[in-house]
């Protein structure tokens, strides 16, 4: 009686057996001989490892190698919530996570208590040092992700040459989105299998390509003279309680910027802090009338011509006259002014009536040929490229305007330009502010080279120029208040009201001063802006004491190392000959 029933019911785990093998089998059979090409793909997706490795991005340095921004390593500290929980370690984990961190750690026990997931971000961008002393305590369910973030050891200083990397690794301004393909170098690639833990099986690798870490940029700027910029500027912002001001140094026989300053300006460790105009690089991108500073074009094209001499004399009319029914009038009243004492004194009158007798077809191919109304070509995003209409566009009054900086706009780029072909006997080069780049082995991929872009005026008449602009910062010259003790200084001041809707502003005024040193055989050029000054407006007096506080230091420090100041980042650069 009881052996049937157990008969029975093995037989019955027997047939259960082998309908499972059966089916097991078949499935198999199925897997391998039917041709089941989406099963097979999805098969290789799950077990395929793709991964991008990320590469450094290659520093800036200025040209004597003082880093200016670099890629330091970070760590994004993250939690897995739901383990800590299960483990009974969130208070503790959470009070050592907040002491490291200087988190709040109510916040953060909020963040973490009752969580299942097993993801939770604590702080992105932990210095690497920190995060190994993190990594020292043993905290269960902890973990690290590698990163890199970028640093500008200078905060503040070069911020709108150097410009800044954004959060996603993008160069935002400045030589870091100029250049940005040479900085952020190039991702590597690799494909391979991974196994049931999710880890690479290395021997499946089948493409791996290394990453190409990014190129090291050398600026022609040097630190030191950008601190002397930089500090005359901050306290003629303070001392004239102006909305702005700026200012360049260059090499007037290479087209180097030695230093380029703009403020406000901001750290560029902390960019998002401020408004985006503070970004602005207001030396390149700042259009403004830029008034009897433009007098030295006009003259010098006139003497170029011939049609007149330094000695001839103007009629200046006491300080008023009328042309085209409209009056004219100068600062201070004169009579019979020479043309080197129209420069000295800066007469808007003396200034017209040479225009009116080089004539509107050559003033404005002379002006053209100084680069007014065009680009640079400086190596910087965000360049404008000035204002100077077709004289078809011109009233009968204009060529008197423009004699005087008035009804044309420049930038403080293209004014020093202009000025530095004046002291380069005629030759107007391209700025630029990087020297040379070299990838991550050391070996020098770019170096710039000195590019004369025209030669408005000849030699003669530029050495003529530059005599009768060293005049300028004499006794008696509205440039008296740039004078060096050591050297002869060469420039011209400039003051402009601002143009608002209807005319011209009666309080808010552009005082700026363009120069060279030495006046004879001129090294560098200086160029000063200063926006709304108050009360006190003039080039005169507000700009040209902020060239000399540049220019003093500026001389006797690259008087100290002539070697060293004719190499950018260990490679020399060749000199302009023209």
């Amino acid at each position: 009686m009881t052996k049937q029933p157990f008969s029975w019911r093995l037989a019955c785990v027997l047939v259960l057996i082998l309908a499972a093998f059966g089916g097991l089998s078949a499935k198999l059979f199925w897997l391998h001989l039917n041709p089941n090409d989406a099963l097979r793909l999805k098969i290789q997706k799950t077990l395929k490892f793709e991964h991008k490795i990320s590469v450094g991005r290659g520093s800036i340095m200025d040209r004597n190698g003082a880093v200016m921004a670099a890629d330091i390593a970070v760590r994004d500290v993250k939690v897995d919530p739901g383990k800590l929980n299960a483990g009974g370690h969130v208070q503790y984990v959470a009070e050592q996570l907040a002491r490291m961190l200087d988190l709040d750690l109510a916040l953060l026990l909020n963040r973490l208590q009752g969580r299942t997931g097993n993801y939770a971000p604590i702080k992105r961008f932990v210095p690497a040092d920190k995060a190994d002393e993190i990594r020292a305590l043993n905290l269960p369910c902890v973990h690290f992700d590698e990163g890199s973030l970028r640093n500008y050891p200078g905060g503040a200083m070069m911020a709108h040459v150097v410009g800044f990397s954004n959060l996603n690794g993008e160069g935002s301004g400045g030589v870091e989105q100029r250049y940005n393909s040479w900085l952020r170098g190039v991702e590597g690639y690799r494909i391979s299998e991974k196994d049931a833990h999710k880890r690479e099986i290395f021997s499946r690798r089948s493409l791996d390509i290394p990453p190409q870490e990014g190129s090291d940029l050398y600026l022609t700027l040097d630190s030191r003279v950008q601190y002397y910029v930089e500090k005359a500027l901050h306290e003629a912002m303070e001392e004239h309680h102006a909305a702005g001001a700026w200012a360049i140094v260059q090499r007037v026989r290479t087209g180097e910027i030695l230093a380029m300053a703009s403020l406000p300006d901001f750290d560029l460790n902390h960019f998002g802090k401020v408004d985006p105009e503070v970004h602005r690089n207001r030396a390149i991108s700042f259009n403004y009338e830029p008034g009897s500073t433009f007098k030295v074009a006009v003259i010098a094209a006139a003497l170029n011509e011939g049609i007149i001499t330094q000695d001839e004399v103007f009629d200046c009319e006491n300080g008023t006259w009328h042309y085209g029914g409209r009056p004219l009038r100068d600062y201070h009243p004169y009579g019979l002014l020479s043309v080197q004492d129209i420069i000295k004194k800066s007469s808007n009158i003396g200034a017209a009536k040479i225009a009116l007798k080089l004539g509107e077809g050559k003033l404005e191919k002379y002006l053209r040929d100084f680069g007014v109304g065009r680009f640079t070509g400086i190596d910087l995003p965000g360049e404008e490229g000035g204002l100077l209409y077709s004289r078809a566009r011109w009233s009968k009054i204009s060529v008197t305007r423009i004699a005087m900086g008035h009804e044309v706009a420049v930038t403080a780029m293209q004014m020093l330009s202009l000025i530095s072909a004046i002291a380069n006997d005629g030759f107007l080069m391209r700025p630029y502010v990087v020297g040379t780049a070299r990838d991550c082995n050391g070996r020098i991929i770019y170096r710039a080279e000195p590019e004369v872009v025209a030669r408005p005026i000849s030699q003669e008449t530029a050495a003529q120029m530059r005599r009768l602009m060293a005049r300028v910062t004499e006794q008696g010259g509205t440039g008296s208040r740039a004078a060096l003790a050591e050297y002869t200084v060469a420039g011209k001041t400039g003051s402009a009201q601002k143009p608002v809707p209807g005319g011209y502003s009666d309080s808010a005024h552009m005082a700026s001063f363009v120069g060279f040193i030495p006046a004879e055989n001129p090294e560098i050029s200086i160029i000063v802006v200063v926006d709304e000054p108050q009360p006190l407006h003039t080039g005169g007096v507000v700009a040209a004491p902020v060239f000399k506080k540049i220019a003093e230091p500026v001389m006797r420090y690259l008087a100290s190392r002539p070697a060293e100041w004719h190499v950018v980042g260990g490679a020399s650069v060749m000199e302009a000959s023209p």
